[in-house]
C-alpha cells in the first residue's frame, strides 16, 4: 500500500489491510488517510508527531492512530544516515470503523468496539504490559488469512477496547482539519525544523522557507498547531534531548543541550524544566528508575 502525503489509497475490496515494513528508515513526510492506523514497532526509534504533539517512540511500542490524524514517524537520526546499514521494522494494521466496517460495528455484539473506536478518534499509545498481547494478536493475524485472519482481527481490537490505560496522543481539543494543500504546507515546515532543530532556526529563515513574510507565517503556524514557531520549535529540541538523556550515550548535559539547538545550558535548563516540569538531572534519575526499554 503506496503512502502519499495526507492521502492513503482505500482497499474498497478488503476489510483492513496488514502491512509490514522493513525500510532504511520511516516514511518521512507529515501525512493523514482515512483509516485508522495500528502500528507495532518492531525495531527502530524517533519522535512521533501527531497533530501538534511529539512523544518519543521505541522498539516494541504500539500506537492507535485515529482517522485523518496528520502524523509522521521521524526516524532517530543515526537510522537516515549515509551507508547505515540499519533498519526499521514495523507491522501496521489499517481499517476504517465508520466505512468499511460500519455494517459490522452496528451489530449489538459489537456495540462495545464501536463506542471504544468512537472515543479513540484522538489516538493513543498502548501501555508497556500490553503489548505483549496485543503484538501476539498483531502476529496471529499476519500469519492467517479469509475467515481466521478476520476473527483473529476482531479478537485484537476485542482486546484493545478492555484495556484500561491507554496513553492519549493528543492533550487538549483535536487540531481542526486542514485540506490536503494545507497539510503539505505545514508538513514541509514540520520537516524543515525536523532537519534544523539542531541549528539556529531564525524567524526570517522559516519563514522564507514557507514563501511567507515573518508575519504572516506568525499567523499561519499558530492557527494550524495552537502553538507559536518557538514554543514548537523547543518542543522538539526538548523531545530529542530526553531521547538522548534516555540512551545515556553522551558526554556531558551541556554536550546534549548544544547538539540539540541551545546556545546555552542556562536556557536550556530552564526550557528543559518548562517543558518537562522537572530539571535535565532529575529526568535522568527518573529514566534510570523505569523497567529496561528492550
Amino acid at each position: 500500500m503506496k503512502v502519499l502525503q495526507f492521502t492513503i489509497p482505500v482497499a474498497h475490496d478488503k476489510s483492513f489491510i496488514i502491512q509490514k515494513d522493513v525500510l532504511p528508515h520511516f516514511y518521512p513526510h507529515l501525512h493523514r488517510h482515512t483509516e485508522v492506523q495500528l502500528t507495532w514497532v518492531q525495531k527502530g526509534e524517533g519522535t512521533l508527531i501527531v497533530e501538534n504533539n511529539m512523544h518519543t517512540f521505541w522498539t516494541n511500542d504500539i500506537y492507535w492512530i485515529g482517522g485523518n490524524q496528520p502524523h509522521v514517524f521521524k526516524s532517530a537520526s543515526a537510522y537516515p544516515a549515509p551507508k547505515s546499514r540499519k533498519t526499521v521494522q514495523t507491522l501496521s494494521i489499517y481499517f476504517s470503523p465508520f466505512e468499511q466496517l460500519s455494517a459490522l460495528f452496528s451489530l449489538h455484539e459489537f456495540k462495545k468496539i464501536k463506542n471504544f473506536a468512537e472515543r479513540a478518534q484522538s489516538g493513543f499509545k498502548l501501555p508497556e504490559d500490553a503489548v505483549g498481547e496485543a503484538s501476539s494478536w498483531m502476529l496471529k493475524i499476519q500469519n492467517s488469512k479469509g475467515v481466521n485472519q478476520f476473527t483473529n482481527f476482531i479478537g485484537l481490537l476485542n482486546y484493545i477496547q478492555s484495556i484500561q490505560n491507554l496513553q492519549p496522543l493528543v492533550s487538549g481539543t483535536r487540531l481542526s482539519q486542514v485540506n490536503e494543500q494545507e497539510g503539505i504546507r505545514i508538513g514541509n515546515i514540520y520537516d524543515y525544523i525536523m532537519k534544523h532543530f539542531d541549528e539556529e532556526i531564525t524567524l526570517e529563515a522559516i519563514s522564507k522557507h514557507a514563501n511567507m513574510t515573518p508575519q504572516a507565517f506568525c499567523r499561519y503556524f499558530k492557527k494550524h498547531t495552537r502553538l507559536t514557531f518557538v514554543s514548537f520549535l523547543n518542543e522538539v529540541r526538548i523531545n530529542e534531548a530526553c531521547k538522548k538523556l534516555s540512551e545515556g550515550s553522551y558526554d556531558s548535559i551541556s554536550t546534549i543541550a548544544y547538539h540539540c539547538g541551545f546556545n546555552s545550558i542556562a536556557n536550556f535548563n530552564r526550557v528543559f524544566r518548562a517543558i518537562t516540569k522537572k530539571s535535565p538531572r532529575e529526568y535522568i534519575r527518573e529514566f534510570d528508575n523505569l523497567p529496561n526499554q528492550e
